[in-house]
């Protein structure tokens, strides 16, 4: 069983941008008025922001950084390490987090690392930002996280284009000498379940072609070509009602953490019909599970911590809470983590 349990590190603050552009479902080209009602209904996503051609991931991630770093008042040549999750790069190569670092203005001795990681990518990377952490020789952290996802979404695919947003984060993490500064994890892959959550070509197994431009019939309102994302929307339901919850509960009965003792249950926001049955077979109160699919959709590696920023922004600054969190999809993977917050730095969210 893969659980982790990192101590003598905390959260002190996250941040998140989105882009300025809004695109509202009742606008979508192949829905009508119905459709648009019912896809809304099902996924509880009503709109989200589109990022222009130019603007990156590392964008995004790069204004909630500065301005999470500038509300913290901290000293980036402390800075030790930053961690970059995203499925949207810049380059193939350089790594992006090494330009993040430069953009950024910290030391050249800061510590950089890429995670390629979509919907468990939160929970992934701040294990790995912990553990960097976690033995006091670095001391702060900065753990960002986003996706422009939409650049990998056909507009003439249904199934796809609709539900999700692009959007960049930023979480801070500090070292701190109270051992009960602890977050627990728990992890899972099942790689068999790969092509139900892909995009077919464009990398190295399946290069480029002249035949991976061409767009393909798949079903009605389904159009795309073999650079698109695909996504098996049965499959991936059944994959996130089954492993969402066990992964809870996996880590709660492990670490001895009692669901009722828990503040706030943040899950990847892949849409709100499945994620209504994860917080119902956890039987959850729906006050402890914030949404912000809404408003964003479905933004990849970003929805933990935006919707943290957008829904729990007056309580993280005021608060202390305990929280889980449990992200889950493409690779299939899956993770959940237990941690805690305490009057956090938590600016507004940033639009750009």
């Amino acid at each position: 069983m893969s659980f982790l349990s990192i101590g003598n590190v905390k959260i002190t603050g996250v941040s998140a941008c989105v882009p300025k552009e809004v695109e509202e479902v009742n606008s979508y080209s192949l829905f009508s008025q119905d459709d648009a009602l019912n896809f809304s209904k099902n996924t509880g996503v009503q709109r989200r922001r589109k990022a222009p051609f130019e603007v990156c991931s590392s964008d995004l991630c790069l204004k909630a950084a500065k301005k999470l770093i500038e509300e913290l008042e901290w000293n980036k040549s402390e800075i030790d390490c930053l961690v970059f999750v995203t499925q949207t790069p810049d380059y193939t190569l350089p790594a992006t987090s090494v330009i993040l670092q430069h953009r950024l203005g910290l030391s050249t001795d800061c510590y950089t690392l890429d995670i390629s990681s979509g919907c468990s990518g939160w929970v992934d990377a701040l294990s790995v930002i912990s553990s960097l952490l976690s033995h006091g020789s670095m001391k702060k952290g900065i753990l960002l996280a986003g996706d422009t996802i939409l650049k990998f979404c056909s507009e003439t695919d249904k199934s796809t284009y609709p539900l999700f947003g692009d959007a960049g984060t930023a979480t801070a993490l500090e070292y701190s000498d109270k051992e009960e500064n602890r977050i627990h994890f728990t992890f899972n892959s099942d790689g068999e379940g790969s092509d139900v959550i892909m995009i077919r070509d464009g990398g190295f197994r399946n290069p480029v072609s002249e035949k991976s431009f061409v767009k393909e019939a798949i079903s009605e309102g389904i159009e795309r070509s073999n650079l698109d994302l695909i996504l098996d929307g049965m499959d991936v339901f059944s994959f996130g009602i089954s492993k969402a919850p066990e992964s809870v509960k996996k880590l709660t009965d492990h670490f001895s953490i009692e669901l009722d003792s828990v503040d706030y249950f943040t899950f990847h926001q892949a849409n709100k019909f499945m994620n209504e049955k994860i917080r119902k077979k956890l039987k959850l109160p729906e006050e402890k599970v914030p949404y912000s699919m809404k408003d964003f959709g479905n933004t990849s590696c970003a929805t933990i911590p935006l919707t943290l920023v957008t829904q729990l922004q007056n309580k993280l600054i005021k608060q202390k809470l305990s929280h889980v969190a449990c992200g889950f999809g493409v690779g299939l993977s899956w993770g959940s983590c237990y941690f805690q917050t305490d009057q956090i730095v938590c600016p507004d969210l940033i639009e750009y």
